[in-house]
């Protein structure tokens, strides 16, 4: 998955073909493909105004050309203590 700003993902075709799921705050939102259930990406919770890509959905994208960064999925809050004040994603009042 690579992260980007909204205004650089355009959905070429088959966007009638995806399956949006949210649970828990529903500000993160991801998509599906309703045909094979692949996940091609997701509305980011604490970055609103970013999607997380899945790179193996895009055509011609070369995975070994960007560096990575594990990220663990379980341990992930809802709630980012250390959030930064520009992202709108939830947050604890102080």
């Amino acid at each position: 998955m690579t992260k980007i700003h909204e205004s650089a993902l355009t959905v070429l075709s088959g966007q009638d073909l995806l399956s949006a799921y949210e649970w828990n705050t529903h500000r993160a939102k991801h998509f599906f493909c309703s045909r094979c259930g692949i996940y091609t990406f997701h509305r980011k919770r604490a970055a609103p105004d970013h999607f997380g890509v899945n790179v193996f959905c895009l055509e011609d994208f070369d995975p070994a050309t960007v560096p990575v960064r594990a990220t663990e999925g379980i341990a992930m809050p809802v709630v980012d203590p250390n959030a930064r004040s520009r992202w709108p994603g939830p947050r604890e009042i102080r």
